[in-house]
């Protein structure tokens, strides 16, 4: 598999840390922060934000990823995902979400206090995507 270094994905893991501290989560009080690293080394992040009608609500892997795309960076290399509990991983829409962009994307979270790494296609492996639909 194409995963980070350790160190390179620690430091992404951080720069989602920091991320959430901007959330917007008054009503479940879980702040989600989120880093993409695109495949020329920029690196844009998210947080969560939710809404009255949850189902308005934006992951924080969404919100970074709308960001890195609407500032022109489609090649995708990697996302982590944090958040202050023990484990935290993409929920099912942002897992369909990140697929659009590719199979390859490694996803950085945390299991049981462990830093771990696996790709999207890991992650949702009977995927629906473009690929597929080939």
């Amino acid at each position: 598999m194409n995963y980070l270094p350790e160190s390179a994905a620690f430091k992404l893991f951080e720069e989602a840390k920091v991320a959430a501290e901007n959330t917007y989560s008054p009503y479940s009080g879980f702040p989600v922060g989120a880093a993409v690293l695109t495949k020329d080394g920029k690196i844009f992040c998210g947080t969560n934000i939710e809404n009255a009608s949850y189902s308005v609500t934006i992951c924080a892997e969404r919100i970074a990823l709308g960001y890195a795309i609407a500032s022109g960076n489609i090649q995708i290399k990697a996302i982590a995902i944090y958040s202050n509990t023990d484990s935290i991983s993409p929920c099912g829409t942002c897992r369909q979400f990140i697929i659009e962009f590719g199979n390859d994307i490694v996803i950085i979270f945390r299991h049981e206090q462990e830093l771990i790494q696996k790709t999207i296609h890991e992650l949702l492996p009977f995927c629906f995507s473009k690929e597929t639909m080939a």
